[in-house]
């Protein structure tokens, strides 16, 4: 196999080649690295579409991300990846109304939260990292093959490397532990790249499949809501620890970036930090469960029984 050519040790926003004629769609981008993401893309000409579940937050984000821009104006898509039905509602206004998608950034998340189901009655952060964007980049996939090379860029996480599929209750319906079941959902995240590249390769596709982390950055992603008394001094100690250990939310949005503009980055890449947790963008290792095709090929399987999303790279 054939490796990755080696990332510039400095690689920047500034890299970043001419994004005009492009259309780019950022799942969770009313703050953190999504926000900084699409003001990125924007400012390099690319026509954003910030894919947001709380509209008051995506119009704060809008108004940030069309101040930087230098090409078509940004404008919001409604969307909650814990909600099937959205997701449907969301997809489908982008097939009609967008001629195509070249980027879209997998980027929205939840992390550690307190044990709770999504609409459709999925674990919070398997349904909504995992299953919703399953669900989402199934549904725009006639509007990503309508475009010449598009890429779809997923974002992981460090967790990911202690990450296991509890194949025996992968929705956490009878324990919950937070954080197993947020790396579950990063290690999800990679096998979901990994298949998602080699079903493109198999239907002739030039649809490029690469997964990114950021380390470990400076965002909201870490929610504490509903905890209380010591269960919440408990929750607060991992995150003060991350926080003193971040960088930026502007340097942790750089993997994803170069995953997503990099013209001759392989499918089924990995990308992140130099240092691991922080640092400028290069090629990484990953969990070597996530290399397991087999177990790509079952949570795909399980994944379309889940949501009743099929893939079809023969619809334009």
């Amino acid at each position: 196999m054939k490796s990755a050519p080696i990332l510039p040790r400095r690689w920047t926003i500034a890299d970043i080649a001419d994004q005009s004629g492009k259309a780019a769609v950022v799942t969770g981008a009313n703050s953190g690295l999504g926000l900084r993401t699409a003001e990125a893309l924007a400012s390099k000409g690319a026509h954003v579409l910030l894919a947001c579940r709380n509209p008051q937050k995506a119009a704060t984000a809008l108004d940030a991300v069309t101040a930087v821009a230098t090409g078509p104006k940004p404008e919001v898509l409604q969307l909650d990846l814990a909600e099937l039905a959205s997701v449907r509602r969301a997809a489908a206004q982008l097939n009609d109304t967008v001629g195509r998608i070249d980027l879209l950034i997998n980027n929205a998340g939840v992390m550690a939260v307190p044990r709770s189901r999504t609409a459709d009655g999925f674990d919070a952060q398997f349904g909504t990292n995992h299953l919703g964007h399953f669900a989402f980049t199934g549904g725009v996939l006639p509007a990503l093959l309508r475009a010449d090379q598009p890429r779809v860029v997923t974002v992981s996480s460090v967790a990911a490397w202690v990450g296991v599929i509890n194949w025996l209750d992968p929705n956490w319906q009878r324990m919950y532990l937070r954080w197993p079941a947020y790396s579950q959902s990063k290690l999800a995240n990679l096998l979901f790249t990994a298949e998602l590249e080699r079903r493109a390769r198999v239907a002739g596709s030039e649809l490029r499949a690469v997964a990114a982390h950021p380390g470990v950055s400076a965002t909201h992603l870490y929610d504490r809501n509903g905890e209380q008394g010591v269960n919440a001094i408990l929750a607060a100690i991992p995150q003060a620890i991350l926080f003193a250990l971040a960088q930026s939310d502007r340097m942790g949005a750089l993997p994803q970036l170069y995953a997503a503009t990099v013209p001759e980055i392989r499918g089924n890449s990995y990308v992140g930090p130099g240092f691991e947790l922080a640092g400028y963008p290069r090629r990484t290792l990953r969990n070597p469960l996530a290399y397991r095709r087999s177990t790509a090929r079952k949570l795909w399987e399980l994944s379309e029984r889940l949501t009743g999303v099929r893939y079809d790279f023969s619809v334009i």
